[in-house]
């Protein structure tokens, strides 16, 4: 995709308007401090709403404040463990972000990285028979998971389109992901049943589902949350923050102790660019045989005695991977120049 180039007029203009959003953020701040009749408990919580500067935070009973947030602690994100403090009017003031175990991002316009959900254990990948999977996307968000250090998960949803030699063809066609490890679920909303091994992977889990448009994301979204308009109402009440509870990365609550992210964020997410040892990790099957080519800068292309070949021609890694990696290569190279 073509990055957007801003003029400097424009940066300057953009560069103004957030200062001033940015002093008049902080005068609400000071102003509820002020209020507090001496110094409030520091509390932790999870932000589990972000719009704007406005911040949903469940503490650790699950009651949900409406904050605003500090302006030199950084940009918390759906997701962040965060220290907090209430103020008079029942409210609070998010006074600093806890350390991220992970967190997922995209480039913005720039091609500076741009955090969309913070402390992630599982990334769901869905992919249907309609639209036609690209398995090129599914190994961006491989490396993404990779990179981050948490378990993805590939769920084929809308399984019920395909009549038993089209499913047993379309499996076929996605098992090498199981065979290199990664969980790979065949699923149908029309059978919930088919669901169950889902739902014992997102137990106790923070999870986020990522995806090209028209694979059932947000059918998949309702069938794990049948309560979802409830904690919707539950979040606009406490918050204010109204319909923003539905258009902004949110938290919700699972059954046995789970959470899933649902961000809108996601469905442009793509990788940034890459460094090449960071990459080459991001393909699990390559692991083995990085370090034995002969040309320690090996790009697995045309080079001599390259290792990974090797073990391409000997049936050990999918050719389609390799390709895919040599793409992404080229990309994150392309993007730096």
């Amino acid at each position: 995709m073509t990055k957007r180039r801003l003029s400097g007029r424009q940066i300057e203009r953009i560069q103004t308007i957030q200062d001033r959003r940015r002093q008049r953020l902080a005068s609400r701040i000071d102003i509820a401090l002020s209020e507090i009749e001496g110094e409030p408990l520091p509390l932790e919580g999870r932000v589990v709403v972000r719009h704007g500067a406005n911040l949903a935070v469940e503490d650790v009973e699950g009651d949900i404040t409406h904050c605003l947030s500090r302006q030199n602690i950084g940009h918390p994100v759906c997701g962040d463990r965060v220290v907090w403090q209430r103020t008079a009017n029942h409210q609070g003031v998010v006074t600093a972000i806890l350390p991220r175990h992970t967190v997922l991002s995209r480039p913005d316009f720039g091609g500076r990285d741009k955090p969309l959900a913070a402390n992630l254990t599982r990334l769901v990948i869905l992919i249907a028979p309609r639209p036609e999977p690209s398995d090129y996307l599914i190994d961006q968000y491989l490396v993404a998971a990779e990179a981050m250090g948490v378990e993805a998960i590939i769920l084929a949803n809308k399984m019920d389109l395909l009549d038993t030699d089209d499913r047993a063809a379309f499996q076929e066609r996605f098992a090498y992901y199981a065979t290199i490890g990664y969980p790979l679920l065949w699923a149908s909303l029309r059978t919930p049943e088919t669901l169950v091994a889902l739902i014992d992977h997102l137990r106790g889990q923070t999870s986020i589902l990522v995806g090209q448009s028209g694979v059932g994301k947000s059918s998949l979204v309702k069938a794990l949350l049948p309560d979802r308009e409830i904690q919707i109402g539950r979040l606009s009440k406490a918050t204010g923050l109204g319909r923003h509870t539905t258009s902004a990365a949110t938290c919700y609550r699972l059954a046995d102790d789970g959470a899933l992210i649902d961000s809108p964020g996601v469905r442009s997410f793509r990788t940034g660019p890459l460094e090449r040892d960071v990459l080459q990790q991001g393909f699990r099957e390559l692991r083995p045989y990085i370090g034995h080519c002969r040309f320690a800068d090996c790009r697995h292309d045309q080079e001599p005695d390259c290792a990974i070949h090797h073990a391409v021609s000997e049936g050990l890694i999918d050719p389609r991977r390799l390709a895919n990696f040599k793409h992404l290569l080229a990309e994150t190279e392309q993007a730096r120049t």
